[in-house]
């Protein structure tokens, strides 16, 4: 599963991918502090 960890000014906001592709398409999309990570 790939994650996308949004870093927000008061918050943090989580998603989650099945694929590698939308992950990096969805990371594309985010203008602020974003981290891109997999997990089993």
């Amino acid at each position: 599963m790939w994650v996308i960890t949004l870093f927000e000014t008061e918050k943090v906001r989580i998603f989650e991918y099945a694929e590698k592709l939308e992950a990096t398409t969805a990371m594309k999309k985010f203008n602020q502090y974003a981290v891109l990570s997999y997990t089993k």
